[in-house]
């Protein structure tokens, strides 16, 4: 199997919560770190025990114990915003990885609950800590979600990019004008 099959499949079976909780940026370094050998298959508390078990069955591992310095498993919550106390200042939206928050600056924000994976980046940068985590909706289950998940995180990456070389091109083309 080649490398970039073996982070594939190792990709596919993390959640996607996009959390960085176990260090990385995102779920695919992590999979390219554990991949390589520079990471242990049990830093990942949303995948929890069947997480590592399934990495451990992919590559032959023994199963380790979650890493609690990465936090420890628990059930799938969703963040809620309390809109009456939300001042729109935005940075719950730029800290969500998969665009699940929406709103406008000094306007309310909410969370559109069918994408937010749980990840709890939106709760830091909060000013006025206006953000509770709430139990998901029984249907709701990170590893049946992981490739919407994934693909909404890619395209968000994609976009900020874009919209960064977009900036780019202004600033170069005001420059060349003046």
């Amino acid at each position: 199997m080649s490398d970039s099959d073996l982070i594939a499949r190792i990709d596919a079976l993390l959640p996607q919560t996009q959390c960085t909780r176990c260090g990385y940026p995102a779920c695919k370094p992590y999979a390219e770190a554990i991949a390589s050998g520079e990471a242990e298959i049990n830093r990942c508390p949303p995948g929890g025990a069947a997480g590592i078990r399934a990495l451990a069955l992919l590559l032959g591992r023994a199963e380790l114990p979650l890493d609690t310095e990465c936090g420890e498993e628990a059930p799938m919550r969703l963040a809620f915003i309390r809109e009456d106390e939300c001042i729109g200042c935005v940075k719950c939206i730029q800290a969500c990885p998969v665009d699940a928050i929406v709103g406008a600056s000094k306007r309310m924000h909410t969370v559109i609950a069918d994408r937010c994976t749980g990840c709890e980046l939106c709760l830091p940068p909060c000013p006025v800590d206006c953000i509770d985590l709430v139990p998901a909706p029984a249907h709701r289950d990170a590893a049946r979600e992981a490739d919407a998940s994934r693909t909404r995180y890619e395209f968000r990456q994609f976009r900020l990019q874009r919209d960064d070389a977009e900036r780019d091109e202004r600033l170069r083309a005001k420059l060349t004008s003046l």
